[in-house]
């Protein structure tokens, strides 16, 4: 536990300093990869409440991924073109506010996540992951055909949203704010891990029946869970709509609920910095293997292999133990 903790806080440590030595080096891409890094990993911290907690194997985050995003390209657009989004029954207009477009890609996020869970949690396994991978591609598929919103080309934001006191446009001012909500989001993972709806979520992951016993609904548990890791996870889609002035139906797309799932697989699923450590790691390998050959995921492939088969907690399991801990 202490072991762990001390990689915790070093993991932390790097992301406070790798961007201040970018700024002493004059390498402003590395901020840009770095921030990059944090809005997966906000991503990946909400799917982890929803499998490392719930046990729910889910490949369609995307959808509330895409769906933070989409919200956040709407505002912008409408914003930026001076029209509204809708007159009619009441006048609804655009906005460049970041959080105001954070808390509208939290609520649809959060409204889509209800939806989507209570129908999906009618199953279990396999089914429950095919489930809620058909939710993704259909999101996809809608994303291509809405050509109202650029279609399959997707919609480009021309100047980044604003924050109050904030020059977002700097690198290390937005980077910052992704940094300052990410430690948030773990704050609020770290105290729901251990609060008694966190305890009775993990009891319901083991041994569901005991939960019912206990006159506890383990669905309904699930379900909260759910919602509150599509809520998440919507706002890292916010965020990374942002960093890159552009959202497009690829973040529906299955491969992103892929990616987002690996990034715990490689820190450790349960592991509160186990997403943290995964986007990392996954980022560093895109970039430098990336830049040796277009083939680089044959590497991530082999990482996997081995994560899988030698260290099934992940690179935090495999230097601090098996245990995931949460205190």
């Amino acid at each position: 536990m202490i072991r762990e903790r001390y990689l915790n806080a070093l993991t932390l440590a790097l992301f406070v300093a790798i961007p201040f030595w970018a700024i002493s080096a004059e390498e402003p891409f590395t901020i840009t990869l770095m921030t990059r890094a944090v809005v997966f990993a906000i991503a990946a911290v909400g799917l982890n409440i929803a499998l490392g907690l719930g046990g729910l194997v889910s490949l369609g985050h995307a959808v509330f991924f895409g769906l933070g995003g989409y919200a956040m390209g709407i505002l912008a657009y409408h914003a930026q073109n001076y029209t509204a989004l809708t007159e009619w029954p009441f006048l609804i207009e655009g906005t460049k506010s970041m959080p105001v477009i954070w808390l509208v890609a939290v609520v649809v996020s959060s409204l889509a996540a209800l939806v989507i869970g209570i129908m999906s949690l009618r199953t279990a396994g396999v089914y429950f992951i095919m489930i809620t991978l058909a939710f993704g591609q259909m999101f996809f598929f809608f994303a291509i055909s809405w050509a109202e919103y650029g279609g399959e080309d997707g919609l480009s934001i021309y100047v980044r949203n604003g924050f109050p006191g904030l020059n977002t446009l700097d690198p290390i001012q937005f980077y910052g704010l992704c940094l300052g909500l990410l430690c948030l989001v773990l704050l609020f993972a770290w105290r729901l891990s251990g609060s008694p709806f966190g305890l009775a979520l993990n009891a319901a992951r083991q041994v569901p029946v005991r939960v019912e016993t206990a006159g506890l609904d383990p669905v309904r548990l699930k379900l909260v869970a759910f919602v509150v890791s599509g809520a998440i996870t919507g706002l890292a889609g916010a965020l990374f709509a942002d960093l890159n002035r552009f959202v497009s139906p690829t973040m529906f797309s299955w491969q992103t609920s892929g990616e987002i799932m690996i990034f715990i697989i490689i820190g450790g699923v349960g592991r509160l910095f186990g997403p943290v450590v995964g986007a990392l790691v996954f980022v560093a390998l895109e970039h430098w293997l990336g830049a040796l050959s277009d083939f680089w995921h044959i590497y991530l492939g082999l990482l996997l292999l081995v994560i899988v088969l030698f260290g099934k907690g992940g690179v935090i399991g495999m230097i601090c133990g098996r245990e995931a801990v949460h205190d």
